[in-house]
């Protein structure tokens, strides 16, 4: 293989799993909390919504899970307060 071919593609070739993945219900999703390493259904989150957006923070230590704003031209997703968030796949 020569140097000069790319071994990766674009961020664009994820658009058939993200459109999947954001097509489903996520509060049915197994979530791993980065902070104290609770995992349990993304349902059980503490949900705060009296906020300029909607932050969930884990029912185990209180740290946030989530963060989503929407602004008239944008959603913002902040996830980093998960290790992970595990979606069946759907047959």
């Amino acid at each position: 293989m020569s140097a000069d071919v790319p071994t990766h593609l674009d961020g664009n070739a994820a658009a058939g799993a993200l459109r999947e993945l954001f097509a489903v219900d996520v509060t049915t999703a197994i979530a791993r909390c980065a902070g104290c390493g609770r995992t349990g259904v993304f349902a059980e989150a503490r949900l705060y919504a009296d906020a300029p957006g909607l932050v969930a923070r884990c029912p185990g230590c209180e740290d946030v899970l989530l963060r989503v704003v929407t602004t008239p031209s944008d959603t913002y997703f902040d996830l980093r307060g998960l290790t992970y968030l595990r979606l069946p796949n759907t047959p």
